[in-house]
């Protein structure tokens, strides 16, 4: 049972801000500059417009590479529900537990949306990012704009 009410539960939530969090997306900034990569951007929103949709949907990943057509998204493993690391909270649990599934369906459909607009994703964990695994992620980023580089 949750000791706040719904609209105070709501202005807590909001004051959670995603952006500028030093694990993942600051932690991506730095691994893309190390590795040299080019031509990203922070935030763009995509608007995607599916033949059995009748009203166009907007994404916006965490980076987004225009020109080769590739958006990547990095998931914190907290609020994405990492199957290693994601916490089971001990307080309002059922809260917690319906709040990170939303998020994992809302995800998985903004990543298929983008995938059938010809678009190529790239999710990376926040706990990829830490030192032992950058070199993994690196050549998967890289490899995946030189693909799409060809291909544009």
């Amino acid at each position: 049972m949750d000791i706040l009410t719904k609209s105070e539960r709501s202005h807590r939530m909001s004051l959670i801000r995603g952006r500028g969090n030093r694990t993942t997306e600051l932690a991506m900034v730095k691994l893309l500059r190390e590795v040299g990569a080019k031509g990203w951007r922070r935030h763009v929103t995509i608007t995607l417009k599916a033949a059995k949709e009748t009203k166009a949907r907007k994404t916006r990943p965490d980076f987004v590479f225009l020109r080769q057509r590739v958006a990547l998204f990095v998931d914190g493993c907290f609020w994405h529900g990492c199957p290693w690391h994601s916490p089971v909270s001990r307080h309002n649990s059922p809260y917690w537990r319906e709040k990170i599934s939303s998020n994992r369906v809302r995800d998985a459909k903004q990543r298929n949306r983008l995938r059938r607009s010809g678009w190529f994703v790239i999710a990376i964990w926040e706990h990829s990012l830490q030192d032992q695994n950058k070199a993994a992620v690196s050549r998967r980023i890289l490899a995946a704009l030189a693909k799409n580089h060809r291909e544009s």
